[in-house]
């Protein structure tokens, strides 16, 4: 039966799309239970919350300044190629984690430097991947697209920890990292066979750094756009220090185990989950601005509550809220940003994306990795999320002025705001 185009699956209805959102899935099951499995694995060896500031920080830094370079090339290069050169390089990468860690032989400067180096795929990939949504949907279909690989990404979060947390207290991490490896050459298979539009590649290409410099000035010349990277940039670095903190909570402030860290990672993606089936029922950009405002707000008061919390139960009703309040506003903000973006410089815009929210978020880790060593992880996190909530009121509190300077762009795309 034809997916009817007000549906919240309706960029679903494209076979390349459908394809590709099955190899993602699986994919990104695989992305999260090495995640949950490296952190695990820092904290077994060291013991120590600023390494395990340092390791995710070493995974997320190479995104500050390879983000807008791979928005560049983006808008340069053959996407599909990049995508499945930077996936079939993750694959390695796992790989060699397995290798290590099933051999004994892994140490800690073998994660962090083998962090570092996903994290250049990672920043190559990102910007690709969600320019490429276009080869495969129409434009009308792009915001749905977006929202329902937001979901795709949460529903993963819920689902790969949650596995991740049984084979750790089973078989240990280097499983973890075998599944992984396995799950990113599936992903490159999936781009090799996926039917795609073809990509026009822009006559009488400039210099990479003239464009590299001329998606600087679009992004944040135009106030529209400069605010959401900004709110981004904020939100970014201090949601960024959850993940790496979590096994402090889990194993000492709750005194629980492997498991314990993915049924509160697991609670994060199952708001998560909510906040982009929430996005995926919208049938329009109108009201985002609203969304971001409330979002934000939300995800800085949950996350400065859960810190607070004295018990595993409390935790778990606490975390869906920051999960939610989370992805909705970077899935919001992305959707925003996509759709002010002029067609030839769209991979530039998501490169800004990528700077801004996964690129900083190093600087974040790194402080609050030093901050808990110092005065704690709940005295860290308690301050983190009220900064979170302190950038959303100062977006919602000049959101009017945003909203006019954003409302001409939308009504020349047909999409006025209201």
């Amino acid at each position: 039966m034809p997916i009817a185009t007000a549906s919240p699956l309706r960029a679903l209805r494209h076979r390349s799309f459908r394809i590709f959102y099955g190899g993602q899935f699986l994919s990104l099951i695989g992305s999260w239970m090495q995640t949950v499995a490296t952190s695990w694995l820092v904290y077994r060896l060291t013991g120590s919350a600023l390494l395990l500031g340092v390791t995710t920080a070493a995974q997320q830094f190479p995104m500050l300044f390879v983000g807008p370079l791979a928005g560049v090339w983006a808008d340069r290069v053959n996407r599909r190629r990049l995508l499945v050169v930077t996936q079939g390089l993750a694959a390695v990468q796992a790989t060699a984690l397995t290798v290590l860690t099933f051999t004994g032989t892994i140490q800690v400067e073998h994660v962090i430097t083998l962090a570092v180096f996903l994290g250049v795929l990672i920043a190559l990939e990102t910007p690709t991947r969600q320019a490429f949504l276009l080869e495969m949907v129409e434009r009308e279909d792009l915001p749905n697209a977006i929202a329902l690989q937001s979901m795709l990404f949460q529903s993963a979060r819920f689902v790969g920890p949650s596995i991740a947390g049984l084979m750790l207290a089973a078989v240990g991490e280097a499983w973890c990292f075998l599944v992984n490896a396995v799950s990113y050459l599936i992903i490159v298979v999936t781009y090799i066979v996926i039917p795609t539009r073809v990509h026009s590649m822009p006559p009488g290409r400039t210099q990479w750094w003239r464009d590299l410099a001329s998606g600087f000035r679009y992004a944040f010349g135009f106030l529209g756009t400069r605010r959401i990277l900004l709110l981004l940039a904020a939100v970014g670095a201090f949601t960024a220090p959850w993940s790496s903190l979590m096994p402090i909570f889990a194993g000492e402030i709750l005194g629980g185990d492997s498991r314990t860290l993915g049924f509160l990672i697991g609670a994060v993606g199952l708001g998560a989950l909510a906040g982009t089936a929430f996005l995926a029922m919208r049938t329009t950009v109108r009201g985002l601005g609203r969304v971001v405002c409330f979002s934000s707000v939300t995800a800085g008061l949950a996350l400065a509550c859960f810190s607070l919390s004295p018990t595993l139960w409390a935790s778990l009703a606490l975390l869906p809220f920051f999960g939610f309040g989370l992805v909705a506003t970077a899935a919001a903000s992305n959707t925003i940003l996509q759709t002010v973006a002029d067609e030839d410089k769209r991979g530039r815009i998501i490169g800004m994306y990528v700077m801004t929210f996964l690129g900083i978020a190093p600087i974040g880790n790194f402080i609050a990795g030093a901050a808990a060593e110092r005065f704690g992880a709940q005295a860290t996190l308690l301050v983190c999320g009220l900064l979170v909530a302190g950038a959303g009121i100062c977006f919602a509190l000049g959101r009017s002025g945003w909203a006019r300077s954003v409302r001409p762009v939308y009504s020349e795309r047909g999409i006025p705001e209201r």
